[in-house]
């Protein structure tokens, strides 16, 4: 059963940093194509940040170059986010995801490949 769990998140001030990930149900997860998607109230949801299976390649939006960073943990199952200098616009529901299409692919920023997602975690930057 593919399984998704997102950490909880929270809230930080503008300029704080926060980390968030995301535990796959098995190691079937180091294959694949993984990425990070969010939404805000009223919004759709947008990428962020993405990362082939072996993580030699890696995708941002404009909107969080040089801010965030998409990795993984040593044994390839949980997929990290790490966020700095967030701002009041970073203010989502974020969301991890992988896709049954994704075995061995390339990065990929099309919200459309992706069909397996975790639960959401808001995260909240507000002073």
């Amino acid at each position: 059963q593919v399984q998704l769990v997102q950490s909880a998140g929270g809230m930080v001030q503008p300029g704080g940093s926060l980390r968030i990930t995301c535990a796959a149900s098995g190691n079937w997860i180091t294959k694949y194509t993984r990425g990070w998607f969010r939404q805000a109230p009223g919004k759709e949801r947008e990428f962020v940040a993405a990362a082939n299976w072996n993580f030699s390649k890696t995708r941002y939006s404009d909107s969080v170059k040089g801010r965030f960073t998409i990795s993984r943990d040593i044994t390839g199952i949980t997929l990290n986010l790490q966020m700095n200098d967030l701002e009041p616009e970073d203010t989502a529901v974020y969301y991890c995801a992988s896709g049954s299409g994704l075995y061995l692919a390339d990065v990929t920023d099309s919200i459309a490949d992706y069909d397996y997602w975790g639960q959401g975690t808001q995260v909240t930057v507000s002073s």
